[in-house]
């Protein structure tokens, strides 16, 4: 999308932003009667994958992506949140949404709204559900924005349901145990519905199997009913009718191999044929999820000066994320003797346990401000925080400065600590 169009979108939605403030407030009625004024378009998308959790949603999703065009499925999709455009949210058949096309949708959904109370992702959605009734697809994979019981998603009879796995995040909004955030994720699952269940803690998995039988939802659950594990570089999907020996996916991180097997699991409830499986790990690309950035000016500069240096990106913002990059940054000790993150985390989130997941690693922490976000935690008091689990810390003014003062030739150097902040890079970085 080119700058101009940039700029159209920013001050459309600017204009939505001030008209609905970005709150959250999770209910479902104010969907419900938006959806009836545009006469109902969710019910007349493409067949839907809605998928649900805390960690892995947008992986699973883009991989499941992958696997149904190679197939040559046309995919609507519909992500949350954006890296650099809002378009990226809304992709029609394998292409992310116009901007006249958003326009019209969007002016649409304002009209039926009518004035009413509503807030911005209500409005988005509404939208996107709006473009996916009239654009002809085989399915629609539908992620959950936060939740899912009340989420704005929330208001289709879908064909599959996922739920990767569940941690503690937005405590604020989702209650402040696992099993209260457990029963946000398990209200997508609706009766009659088979729905792919991602590996759990032993207690979250024992709550959704019960909450699955009461709603009469027909589970397919990893660890009993499939399992993925690696063996001489390649993928093994074992399930209840054989083996399938499969490439790698080509998305970083041992976590992926979790989410590749709940995405292969969709797969086989859906048809999709082996060699498009295979074909799926392969090609699908999803960005700042452990995403290696060899190109572009924040890179090509940085290597100019440490020719050796490996620059990564993540958009991960939580413990169980954190844990993530702790266990992918073991598996690279031998690759550098120097380890750099340079992180931003939103005053939201939960510093002290992401800082702790990281506290092993031995890495140097570069804390900086998350540009044009007011919520972003202030960088001297992120690295107190990262100090006081015992890691080197140092604050800084942005991401140049942050680079700048790293001086390892061959330094392993992970951005990471929020989608905003890895929104930021690559918009940055072109």
């Amino acid at each position: 999308m080119d700058k101009q169009n940039r700029a159209n979108s920013d001050r459309l939605l600017e204009q939505l932003l001030a008209l609905h403030p970005r709150l959250i407030d999770l209910s479902l009625d104010r969907m419900w009667r938006l959806l009836s004024a545009l006469d109902h378009p969710q019910d007349k998308c493409p067949p839907i994958v809605h998928i649900a959790g805390t960690n892995g949603k947008g992986s699973t999703a883009s991989l499941l992506r992958a696997m149904l065009e190679a197939e040559g499925q046309h995919v609507h999709a519909y992500y949350s949140p954006h890296l650099v455009d809002f378009h990226e949210r809304i992709v029609l058949a394998g292409t992310q949404i116009s901007e006249a096309h958003l326009a019209d949708v969007l002016a649409r959904v304002e009209a039926a709204n009518d004035g009413a109370p509503i807030t911005f992702f209500e409005v988005t959605t509404a939208a996107a559900f709006l473009a996916f009734s009239e654009h002809k697809a085989d399915y629609l994979i539908l992620e959950v924005g936060l939740g899912g019981r009340l989420d704005a998603t929330n208001v289709v009879t879908p064909k599959l349901c996922a739920i990767t796995p569940i941690s503690l995040d937005h405590q604020d909004f989702l209650g402040d145990t696992i099993l209260s955030i457990a029963e946000e994720k398990a209200g997508i699952l609706k009766a009659g519905v088979p729905a792919v269940l991602a590996p759990q803690t032993p207690e979250v998995r024992s709550f959704l199997e019960d909450y699955a039988a009461r709603k009469l939802a027909p589970l397919t659950l990893a660890g009993q009913d499939f399992t993925t594990y690696e063996e001489a570089g390649r993928l093994i999907f074992q399930h209840e009718t054989g083996l399938q020996d499969l490439p790698l996916p080509a998305l970083t991180g041992a976590h992926q191999l979790d989410n590749a097997g709940t995405a292969l699991a969709c797969a086989q409830a859906l048809g999709v044929s082996p060699k498009a499986m295979a074909m799926g790990l392969e090609t699908v690309r999803w960005p700042a999820r452990l995403q290696k950035l060899s190109k572009g000016p924040m890179v090509d500069g940085l290597k100019a000066r440490l020719k050796s240096a490996q620059v990564w990106l993540d958009g991960g913002h939580n413990q169980a994320a954190a844990q993530a990059l702790a266990n992918w940054l073991a598996s690279q000790s031998g690759a550098s003797p120097e380890v750099h993150i340079v992180m931003g985390l939103l005053s939201t989130k939960s510093p002290t346990d992401y800082l702790a997941a990281l506290a092993e690693t031995g890495a140097h922490i570069h804390t900086l401000p998350i540009a044009n976000n007011e919520a972003a935690l202030a960088p001297d008091i992120l690295a107190a925080q990262a100090k006081a689990q015992g890691l080197k810390a140092s604050a800084h003014t942005s991401i140049e400065n942050a680079l700048e003062t790293i001086t390892a030739p061959n330094a392993l150097i992970l951005i990471a600590g929020s989608l905003y902040l890895a929104g930021q890079v690559l918009a940055e970085n072109g």
